[in-house]
């Protein structure tokens, strides 16, 4: 029996954070050996805010890029680009047609980013889930690796599922997998710098908020020493009163290696000043081989297109066979 399969990607919406790495795509790679692995870009989820098209292109290569610089491993993992396999949107029309509408209007981050976006909401900031499920489903994914904000979308993409196979596939022989949730507890949620009770964000307009990882050592002392604290000597993880306290301990631990009980003693009778040296000092050299490795790949355009293409080939035959056994579920004639 092979390996199961895991799907996962990041939308190619401004640099990458310490909280995608940390929260997201370092448990992707500590898991990768244990899996068959499809990272996709996913630049048809980036379009359902406002974007800007000049930088779309570029900000996908980046993305991969970083990928790699962060560890993703080719003898485990495909890397490619959702734009690039149209089963994804596909299949996605077909989900629609079965998906409740009353399901995607009760999702929770749409009805958040709905109210910031107003009368100019999208029919595809309402739609994002079913492409979600699409993205899984396609590669009939076995394990898909989620943040706390994600699981009820992935709740929905099993609706959709269990909705898909009793419509259409025999009670033995379904045609949809059913996805399981991977989970990672420690550092699932990495928080703001200037608000630890609110997630780290790209769509944060403050810059000070976030430490990209491709951030120079000299924004990453600016960062720091303006990150918020709180007037309290002695640090302490998991008091509800210092959200930014625990934040920034946590920080310290996950880019250190060392345990929590560690970290716990080291810091308990620390000043800041001392303590936002130490972080600044870890920080900059856990991204160091990151960084360099990021620009080892992206001067070499032709390494990252084949590396692309080789992804979307792979994808693509798997992504097309499912979607051709989801149209002959729903009785589509096939074209011989």
């Amino acid at each position: 029996m092979g390996r199961q399969r895991v799907l996962s990607g990041v939308q190619p919406t401004g640099n990458l954070h310490l909280g995608n790495y940390l929260g997201a795509i370092r448990n992707w790679v500590e898991i990768q050996s244990q899996y068959e692995n499809f990272f996709c870009v996913v630049d048809l989820h980036a379009i359902t805010m406002p974007h800007n098209p000049a930088t779309l292109a570029d900000d996908t290569y980046i993305i991969a890029a970083l990928y790699l610089a962060c560890g993703i491993d080719l003898n485990y993992s495909h890397i490619f680009v959702q734009s690039h396999v149209s089963a994804h949107s596909e299949l996605t029309w077909l989900l629609n047609c079965i998906t409740p509408l009353n399901w995607l209007q009760d999702m929770i981050q749409y009805k958040e980013k709905a109210v910031k976006q107003g009368e100019n909401v999208s029919v595809g900031l309402l739609d994002y889930p079913v492409l979600m499920a699409s993205d899984i489903l396609l590669y009939q994914a076995d394990k898909v690796p989620v943040g706390e904000d994600q699981k009820q979308h992935l709740e929905l993409t099993r609706d959709i599922v269990n909705r898909f196979n009793h419509l259409f596939a025999k009670p033995d022989q379904p045609v949809l997998k059913l996805p399981e949730p991977l989970i990672r507890k420690e550092g699932a949620r990495v928080m703001s710098l200037t608000d630890g009770t609110r997630k780290m964000s790209k769509s944060d307009p403050s810059e000070l908020s976030r430490i990209n990882l491709l951030d120079p050592p000299d924004q990453i002392v600016y960062k720091i020493k303006r990150c918020k604290t709180d007037p309290i000597r002695g640090l302490t993880f998991d008091d509800p009163a210092r959200p930014e306290c625990n934040n920034l301990l946590t920080l310290y631990m996950l880019l250190s290696g060392k345990t929590k009980e560690e970290v716990a003693v080291e810091c308990q009778d620390m000043g800041w000043g001392p303590f936002k040296s130490l972080l600044t000092e870890t920080m900059i050299n856990a991204l160091k081989p990151i960084q360099e490795k990021y620009q080892t790949v992206m001067d070499d355009k032709g390494y990252l297109e084949s590396v692309l293409r080789d992804g979307k080939h792979f994808a693509e035959a798997i992504a097309n066979n499912t979607l051709t056994q989801a149209k002959i579920a729903m009785g589509y004639s096939i074209p011989l």
